[in-house]
């Protein structure tokens, strides 16, 4: 790998993060919160300072003209250690606000992530503290490296190797002959609907700054609210239903969702396998655990399809807000929802976990192999939207479930052996890697992870970190033969 060009990618993105982390700074002085201003400010000078200094030690990467060149492994590295930096980046304001070094980094991480998952135990902050925590999770939604392919044209023809690592899934679906274009037309579609779902809880009752936050935390599937009782201290079925419609739209393919725009017909979703099981999912899911809390939790009607709907398509895209606290439940409604975590959200989407897709390629390859016992000469082809899968895309998913499963498996033993909780230390780690957030127990979603060991924390921020990447960098970096560096 080339130092010079992976500077020039880095610094950068460094000097980018810094106009960013401007935002909050912002909303503090339209708060005329003034106290809030420095810490912000601050971590902007350190992050746009950075990267100056890093351009100005490597001259070389100040000469390069753009970067269409990259190789694959330089574009990994980029992305990985894009995200390893953001995540400091954006913990250097917490600890102004009284969070330790090692909460900050979770909480940045956990925002960066999507991942939702929070060690506050109070709300007692400024507004712009909640701003920054929703604002770092929709940037994170579509991705850094995304939308900085769509703002520097440097990037140019590189941002395939960068795509490829954002967002890997069983196919490559190019709508655009240029990544560049394809990032700028998603990100154009996700601001649209951040921005529709803005005016849509403003006109439901919702405080605008509210608003503001948990439209930012729907879309980015990351969960965070200014509300310390989440979507369920609005206490507003109508918010409930629009904010479960949008965490939906969180878990669909972007990819899916602009041609569908493009073509003027919402239906072409339904032409997508993926889709078709993704909707399908919901409703079942929805329908068998609105009778247990009717009849268990004595729900209406109305109130049961209304939680049981929005917590299986918070749970499945990820997102982790809670309309109510479902660890009070009963148990075989409980249990349903650790199947939502599992099923996850479709590929191309701003949800975590395995993805639909993946799941689906692993089913159909273990039907075929048992079909393969009653007929030992049949050739049956696996197939995904009514075409052929290669071998090789199948043994590309069966390993990449497996690794996943791996990394969840060990994590989750040893989080289980330092927290002596096995509900804890499985359903915590498998809502890091899937970026999830809140999990059962005394981490549901009115719980908080603020009370687990140092070493637990540090174990949940690196299965976050692995779980957003898919671990596609995280898998190519232990290969020694990846650590290569040259000048030039």
């Amino acid at each position: 790998m080339r130092i010079s060009y992976i500077v020039n990618a880095l610094s950068l993105i460094m000097m980018y993060i810094g106009i960013v982390l401007v935002a909050p700074a912002l909303v503090a002085v339209y708060y005329h919160d003034f106290n809030s201003i420095f810490p912000f400010i601050s971590a902007a000078l350190i992050s746009a300072g950075t990267g100056y200094l890093l351009r100005k030690i490597v001259p070389s990467s100040t000469q390069l003209e753009n970067l269409n060149d990259i190789k694959k492994s330089e574009g990994l590295f980029i992305v990985a250690a894009s995200w390893v930096i953001f995540a400091l980046i954006a913990a250097i304001p917490y600890p102004f606000f009284n969070l330790s070094i090692i909460n900050s980094l979770f909480e940045a991480t956990s925002g960066i992530t999507t991942t939702g998952a929070t060690i506050l135990t109070h709300f007692d902050y400024p507004k712009a503290f909640f701003f920054w925590r929703s604002f770092t999770q929709w940037i994170g939604g579509m991705g850094i490296i995304i939308m900085f392919i769509a703002v520097l044209p440097q990037f140019a023809v590189a941002g395939r190797q960068m795509f490829f690592a954002e967002a890997p899934g069983p196919t490559e679906d190019k709508f655009t002959p240029r990544v560049r274009n394809t990032a700028s037309i998603l990100w154009k579609l996700y601001l649209g609907l951040t921005i529709l779902l803005i005016c849509l809880l403003k006109l439901a009752g919702m405080p605008l700054f509210d608003a503001v936050c948990n439209s930012l935390s729907t879309m980015s599937a990351g969960g965070f609210s200014p509300h310390p009782h989440s979507i369920m201290g609005y206490d507003m079925p109508l918010i409930t239903c629009i904010i479960t419609f949008f965490m939906i739209l969180a878990g669909t393919s972007f990819n899916l969702q602009y041609k569908a725009f493009q073509q003027r017909n919402p239906l072409v979703l339904f032409k997508d396998e993926e889709f078709r099981v993704y909707i399908g999912a919901i409703i079942i899911l929805s329908l068998i655990i609105a009778f247990p809390l009717m009849f268990t939790n004595y729900y209406s009607i109305g109130d049961a399809f209304r939680h049981a709907a929005f917590h299986v398509v918070s749970l499945m895209t990820s997102s982790g807000f809670a309309s109510s606290n479902y660890a009070q439940w009963a148990y075989s409604a409980q249990i349903i929802l650790v199947i939502a975590m599992i099923l996850s959200s479709c590929s191309s989407s701003a949800g975590g976990g395995i993805k639909i897709a993946r799941l689906l390629l692993v089913f159909k390859v273990l039907k075929n192999e048992i079909s393969k016992v009653l007929h030992p000469n049949a050739v049956i082809p696996v197939k995904h939207n009514e075409k052929a899968v290669s071998t090789e895309v199948l043994r590309q998913v069966i390993i990449f479930v497996l690794q996943y499963l791996a990394i969840f498996g060990v994590s989750a033993i040893i989080v289980t052996l330092i927290e002596h909780s096995h509900t804890i230390g499985f359903t915590s780690t498998f809502a890091a890697i899937g970026n999830i957030g809140p999990a059962f127990g005394e981490i549901g979603p009115m719980g908080s992870f603020d009370g687990m060991q140092v070493s637990t924390k540090i174990i949940l921020i690196l299965n976050m970190l692995v779980g957003r990447l898919e671990l596609i960098p995280f898998i190519v970096m232990l290969n020694p033969e990846f650590w290569s560096f040259k000048n030039e």
